[in-house]
């Protein structure tokens, strides 16, 4: 089996109303990521990535630019590992 790594991220900036959550999803699917991505009322995007270390830490530095639109300030690293997913989806705000 191929070693998986897991990333709980929390983006900042002007991630809202730009088409973040529907770019991650749409990165995260190219790099074969499992996870999920979510907007928060706060107005940040926060998102778990799950995959290959190389295609988790891709993605990890394509956040910190997002779509052309955004304006991200900061990426936070949540955590690592957590429960498993098999597919990438958008959720509901929280």
């Amino acid at each position: 089996m191929a070693e998986r790594s897991q990333i709980h991220v929390c983006i900042k900036g002007r991630v809202q109303g730009v088409g973040y959550r529907a770019w991650t999803q749409q990165r995260a699917i190219e790099l074969n990521l499992t996870g999920w991505v979510r907007n928060r009322s706060d107005g940040s995007v926060e998102a778990l990535f799950e995959g290959e270390p190389e295609r988790v830490g891709e993605i990890l530095e394509d956040c910190k630019s997002g779509p052309r639109h955004a304006q991200v300030t900061s990426v936070e690293l949540l955590g690592e590992g957590g429960d498993r997913h098999d597919r990438f989806v958008v959720l509901p705000t929280t």
